[in-house]
């Protein structure tokens, strides 16, 4: 008997505070319903300045989502007060407290049917792992520790083998496609750690562009884009659905359409899952219909 696919809502960078496009939030609110989906997946950036209201409002969008799915969601740079222990001198912590306030915990794990999803934290501010070389990287660049990977991986290696692993973290881990710009400092070296973790799939954000792709033609990389009003270039805003069956994972795109209010089919990319060849196939295009 084959197993139901895994169906994922993708969703980052929500940016609630003043650059919220409150229409796409409307929109989404009618839409994902209709999706069919397994889970709901947001790879951090709620908010904007981090500030209690802007959480209010992620928390009421997220129960609503709720009332038809799972929801896990992770912290991105903008939802932490990395400005309270610039480089850990007042603890960890500080700079956590007002989202853990909203959304338990940093690192959360969801078991759903066909898959377990791991959260990854990857935003730490001001931080010694995230600093670079290029001032434009201050606060914004993010890293992943070891210490990260090691625990996804535990919790992948004792994970029934039947079941999809996907692995979700804020920063993009793989360069934009027009910012050319990697999300994570020392992107090597947690290149080569996500490849040994044994993920089938990562969901990430941050770029405010979507994206699909792999990491050493292996590893398949959903990237998210941002329903705020700070895309790139003035492009529309997108989001993704990512299905995962017993062959392949599919990453297929949706893009905003605002003089129709609505989300309609963009491109879709095909990646086989690990282990199972290495074939990916990208269909450019979409449908008018949503």
């Amino acid at each position: 008997m084959t197993e139901p696919p895994v169906v994922i809502v993708h969703l980052s960078d929500l940016h609630f505070g003043g650059y919220a496009d409150l229409a796409q939030i409307e929109a989404l609110e009618g839409f994902i319903p209709s999706l069919g989906a397994t889970v709901a997946v947001i790879s951090g950036d709620l908010t904007q300045r981090a500030r209690h209201g802007e959480f209010q409002a992620a928390h009421a969008f997220l129960n609503r989502i709720r009332a038809h799915m799972p929801v896990l969601v992770i912290p991105g740079n903008h939802d932490l007060e990395w400005w309270k222990s610039p480089l850990g001198v007042m603890g960890r912590s500080v700079k956590y407290a007002k989202y853990s306030t909203y959304f338990q915990p940093l690192t959360p794990v969801l078991e759903v049917p066909g898959a377990i999803i791991a959260g990854a934290l990857s935003a730490y501010g001001v931080a010694f792992g995230s600093l670079t070389w290029n001032i434009r990287d201050l606060a914004v660049k993010g890293h992943l520790p070891a210490s990260e990977t090691r625990r996804v991986k535990a919790i992948f290696d004792v994970a029934p083998r039947e079941k999809a692993r996907i692995l979700t973290l804020h920063h993009n881990v793989l360069a934009g496609g027009i910012s050319r710009r990697m999300g994570l400092a020392s992107w090597r070296s947690a290149h080569r750690r996500l490849l040994a973790v044994g993920a089938d799939v990562v969901l990430c954000g941050h770029d405010h562009q979507e994206g699909a792709g792999q990491v050493a033609n292996s590893l398949a990389v959903s990237t998210a884009g941002t329903h705020s009003f700070r895309t790139r270039h003035g492009r529309p805003s997108v989001f993704n659905l990512v299905t995962i069956d017993t062959r392949a994972i599919h990453v297929q795109h949706f893009r905003w359409e605002s003089s129709a209010r609505r989300f309609l089919k963009s491109d879709i990319s095909s990646f086989a899952r690990r282990n199972s060849g290495r074939v990916a196939v990208s269909v450019a295009g979409g449908e008018g219909g949503g």
